[in-house]
């Protein structure tokens, strides 16, 4: 199986692919993620005019995200087809990822897979595009496991929590919100999905928080999902970004705590000693794949 590339996915940012202005201030920003949206931000009669303004952004802008990425329409739909062959066949040298909503099952994620081997073949492109991939119908849900392990292009799985509302019929306010179910109404879907990534090798990302005047509750929600081992959350709005840096970067203190176990343990090992102490903590083999996790994040982002 090919090893797709390691991305840090502190942020995702969406921006409509039909407002020239959003993805020109877009290209300016610098952070982890972008994604320039075919799917909800653009309107169906605007789609096909909005591929090829993406198109355009594309191959004359200069971006500065380190991953760029455009979301496509599900499978289901008129346009995903022409969605990747235009954008693939217009512009796939310039592009990292697509990203395909709603897939319910392997099959959807194959589509996309099978057609980009077609397109790279034909265009005869030097990188090979991966896909990040939204879990957002209770179909998706039901067989996450079998869609995380389909194919080795596919480099992330994102919990998309309006539509999942939708699906399931689940009662909230706004999107990406708790409404008053105490204390997480996300905890089994991102446990679950969070779960089918890190067996597959996969980055779990958590989805949006609709009230962008609302930092208090997106830091909440992003703490979660980091707690449960996610790499990442949406942002609808600039403003979120550095919300989701602050939440997703490892702290500099734990880090630096994290560095001196691992050097200690290391030098344990050479002495034959399977735990040690190390200011008052015991470190193990257990301990230190935990540590090394953090390490690993923060070598991901240039810590």
């Amino acid at each position: 199986m090919i090893k797709h590339p390691r991305r840090a996915r502190r942020c995702q940012l969406s921006v409509p692919g039909s407002s020239e202005k959003m993805m020109n201030k877009a290209a300016g920003l610098t952070l982890d993620h972008v994604f320039l949206d075919l799917e909800d931000a653009v309107a169906p009669n605007a789609k096909p005019a909005a591929r090829g303004m993406i198109v355009d952004a594309l191959n004359d802008l200069e971006w500065l995200p380190k991953t760029v990425c455009v979301r496509i329409n599900d499978v289901a739909t008129e346009w995903c087809h022409d969605d990747i062959i235009e954008v693939v066949s217009g512009a796939g040298a310039r592009l990292d990822t697509i990203m395909l909503t709603k897939a319910k099952s392997a099959a959807d994620v194959m589509f996309v897979h099978l057609m980009l081997d077609q397109l790279e073949q034909k265009l005869k492109l030097t990188n090979r595009i991966g896909i990040e991939c939204l879990i957002e119908e209770v179909e998706g849900m039901m067989n996450v496991e079998e869609i995380a392990a389909c194919s080795d292009r596919l480099e992330c799985l994102i919990f998309g929590m309006g539509d999942y509302s939708a699906s399931q019929q689940i009662q909230i306010g706004s999107v990406g919100s708790s409404g008053s179910y105490p204390p997480d109404l996300w905890h089994y879907p991102r446990y679950k999905m969070t779960i089918a990534c890190r067996a597959n090798g996969i980055d779990p990302v958590d989805g949006p928080y609709a009230n962008f005047r609302n930092p208090q509750a997106y830091t909440r929600e992003a703490e979660r999902a980091n707690t449960l081992g996610m790499v990442g959350k949406w942002a609808i709005h600039p403003s979120q970004i550095e919300l989701a840096n602050q939440v997703f970067t490892p702290d500099p203190e734990a880090l630096e705590t994290a560095r001196k176990q691992k050097s200690a343990y290391a030098e344990a090992l050479e002495q034959g000693l399977g735990a040690i102490n190390v200011d008052g903590v015991m470190v193990d083999a257990a301990s230190i794949r935990i540590v090394q996790n953090l390490i690993d994040r923060a070598d991901l982002v240039g810590m």
